[in-house]
């Protein structure tokens, strides 16, 4: 069988008329002879107002319970696709993930897929029919509903795609793909034709929100080639694929930012071995991520400043463990709100000399300050200040000549 796995997001399936859309796309694939199996998310904002009902009732809501109310917004969205289909006179039906099943390991609330059982969905197949099947969920050992966590949806088409060997997988979102910054920040964004996978995991992970950076690493794994593609018009989107499949004359191929970061400065922190790890440690056994590090040793050698991001949702926790922890002595702690990380990203700069010159040189010709530095093999991100950030993604952008 050729088979196409179509994944809509909720804006896609935002409203009737926009799942009538979605209808019309399917019978598009299905006309080209191809085998469908759908994947939806639920409508937008319904997921929100199901975790908000949740609160309502209890501060302490359990987290296999709270798995099983979020996991019905999905059965919403597959029921209106495939009803619509039914009326256009094409067999469908929704599949909710323990009907096929979709089975998952790990916690509730971030589950990973480890196996779908295809015996099902294959028949349903062949009998003519276009399954529409709930995203972001599975069951696991206990026969228990739980979800993918954000971007679920994304990693559910994606594994879907993996073990129905499907020659395509398609995200149909709200954009038309991945530009070389975001439109709503640049209106000289340009959209990107192909992108390998590393240079798109490194730029959902630092802010970029076509998707998730573990649906990325999914495919990347798995080596399933995604296209990203706009529900609205019909236009060619993004295709995310091996690096040896994209030829680019650009040494950078996008600029991503963020806007919820905090800088965390500990002035005067006794310098000794293992003082970092004391830190941290608190921090990561509260699921605290932290981001920007750098560390500067002071004249006398008996201290040093240590500096780090996280993200501003993390602040005030970061705050109280910090001056709880009774493992390390500082004499200051100094805290920054007003920063964004700018980060510039492309395969490109492995085999480019200069780029970090050139990308420094920039910032500095219009008067933007670098508060910290990190680099990968594949990305340079700094830290400024807020104010500066429209203006450093303008620049940079004109510099690594992506206007055009």
């Amino acid at each position: 069988m050729k088979i196409v796995v179509l994944k809509f997001g909720g804006t896609s399936v935002g409203t009737i008329n926009r799942i009538k859309k979605v209808a019309n796309i399917i019978i598009r694939y299905v006309k080209k002879r191809y085998k469908v199996i759908v994947v939806s998310s639920a409508m937008g904002g319904v997921t929100n107002d199901l975790i908000k009902k949740s609160k309502y009732i209890s501060n302490n809501f359990s987290s296999s319970e709270r798995d099983a109310l979020i996991a019905s917004g999905e059965q919403i969205a597959c029921a209106l696709i495939a009803g619509r289909l039914n009326s256009l006179g094409y067999k469908s039906q929704s599949w909710m993930s323990w009907q096929i099943p979709i089975l998952t390991e790990g916690a509730y609330n971030s589950s990973r897929i480890i196996k779908i059982n295809k015996r099902k969905i294959n028949n349903y197949l062949k009998s003519g029919g276009i399954p529409i099947i709930a995203g972001f969920q599975g069951i696991n050992s206990q026969n228990r509903i739980t979800t993918l966590g954000r971007g679920g949806s994304d990693a559910s088409a994606i594994m879907c795609a993996k073990f129905f060997k499907a020659k395509k997988c398609l995200i149909f979102t709200d954009v038309e793909g991945v530009y070389t910054t975001d439109p709503n920040n640049l209106k000289n964004a340009k959209k990107i034709k192909a992108i390998s996978y590393e240079e798109m995991l490194e730029m959902a992970s630092l802010g970029a929100k076509v998707m998730q950076p573990h649906s990325i690493q999914d495919a990347r794994i798995n080596r399933i080639e995604i296209d990203v593609q706009s529900s609205f018009v019909k236009k060619r989107g993004t295709l995310i694929t091996k690096r040896k499949n994209i030829f680019r004359n650009k040494i950078i191929t996008g600029i991503t930012s963020t806007k919820n970061d905090a800088k965390v400065t500990l002035v005067g922190v006794k310098d000794r071995p293992g003082v970092a790890a004391s830190i941290f440690k608190p921090l990561s056994k509260n699921s605290i991520n932290v981001d920007m590090v750098v560390q500067n040793i002071s004249d006398n050698r008996k201290e040093t400043d240590l500096t780090f991001t996280i993200k501003l949702d993390d602040l005030l926790k970061t705050s109280r463990l910090l001056k709880q922890n009774k493992k390390i002595q500082f004499r200051k702690l100094t805290i920054d709100k007003n920063v964004s990380k700018v980060s510039i990203i492309g395969v490109g700069m492995i085999t480019t000399p200069g780029v970090t010159y050139r990308m420094f040189q920039t910032l500095a010709d219009k008067k933007i300050n670098i508060l910290v530095i990190s680099t990968s093999e594949i990305k340079i991100s700094v830290l400024i200040n807020k104010k500066d950030l429209s203006k450093a993604i303008s620049a940079l952008h004109k510099e690594f000549k992506l206007d055009s």
